[in-house]
């Protein structure tokens, strides 16, 4: 009889033949920054996540510097919001200004930039829109002025999340062009039209004001077109490959890893944070262990880089197992 529990009768045996593991490098913090002055706004639909003013920016800089996890994944809330999302491209944006401002204190942090119009637009969706269209080609100019503005301002890598079709390859172009050649893209790949985003769309205040993301994000059944979308990003010049949300979509996350050799990032995004927090706060689950279960199954289903809400507790809970 082949005695498989052998391997499980200590801590010290188990630990050693472990096979998958959570590293601090691994984790990368979304932030909100909310222009204006003196804000410090709690997002009620995530416990422990605020949008913060510049201003007040210090605190969760020197914490997330702390950590000593990757680093952050940066969204813009702007005052001003119109048809095109002008302030997403405005070089002295709030984004953009953050940005500047993370870099001056702590250059060597790894600072993501999310790449969408979502945000600054007056109707909430991620592109130009004509009607109740969404219009791919004419959105990919105003993204690639977006790309090459955050990247002037100091963010050192750009991520694209709006899902237009040829997006990489013109963003690539553009960067390119403008003398970003070693500017990395992690490529929002497969991005679901989930409803695991509601408490984002709280946080970054880009609920769309008519209809929904189903004609851009992709359809939560289609597993094949999933990779078809990987494939494309990689062809055309992504650094790095992002499945969005991850429980929900672990099989996604193995596959994408068997098809490509460049890395894999996936988000463990809003609602999947939020769903943990309120059976937490109600007593009916341990956070810590159910938090680490999610951090090891996106792991073992292949991710190497996951953005989370929770990256600060398992930076923290992984120098407590030190």
């Amino acid at each position: 009889m082949e005695r498989m529990r052998r391997l499980r009768q200590s801590k010290a045996i188990r630990d050693m033949v472990e096979e998958t593991r959570v590293n601090k490098k691994d984790l990368i913090y979304p932030i909100f920054v909310a222009e204006g002055e003196n804000i410090k706004t709690p997002v009620d639909s995530m416990p422990g996540i605020y949008q913060y003013s510049i201003d007040n920016l210090d605190p969760i800089l020197k914490e997330i510097n702390d950590s000593k996890i990757s680093g952050l994944l940066i969204f813009g809330v702007p005052k001003h919001k119109d048809e095109v999302g002008s302030s997403a491209y405005d070089d002295n944006g709030i984004t953009q200004n953050a940005i500047r401002y993370i870099k001056s204190k702590y250059p060597n942090m790894i600072v993501v930039a999310d790449v969408c119009l979502c945000e600054y637009t007056s109707h909430g969706h991620c592109g130009v829109v004509d009607g109740d269209e969404i219009l791919n080609d004419a959105t990919l100019p105003l993204l690639c002025k977006m790309s090459v503005s955050l990247a002037k301002a100091g963010a050192d890598i750009i991520a694209p999340s709006d899902m237009m079709d040829g997006r990489v390859e013109a963003i690539r172009d553009s960067l390119d062009h403008n003398g970003f050649i070693n500017t990395p893209i992690m490529a929002y790949s497969a991005k679901f039209a989930s409803a695991y985003y509601s408490p984002f769309r709280d946080a970054a205040d880009s609920c769309p004001h008519f209809g929904d993301r189903k004609s851009y994000q992709m359809n939560v059944a289609n597993g094949r077109e999933a990779l078809r979308e990987i494939l494309a990003d990689d062809y055309e010049g992504a650094d790095m490959l992002m499945v969005k949300p991850a429980l929900a979509f672990l099989d996604i996350i193995a596959k994408a890893k068997e098809y490509t050799n460049k890395p894999i990032v996936t988000y463990n995004v809003s609602g999947e944070y939020s769903m943990v927090k309120a059976a937490a706060q109600n007593g009916w689950i341990d956070e810590k262990k159910i938090v680490m279960e999610n951090m090891i199954g996106m792991k073992r289903a292949g991710a190497d880089i996951i953005i989370t809400y929770h990256a600060l507790d398992v930076a923290k809970w992984l120098d407590e197992e030190e």
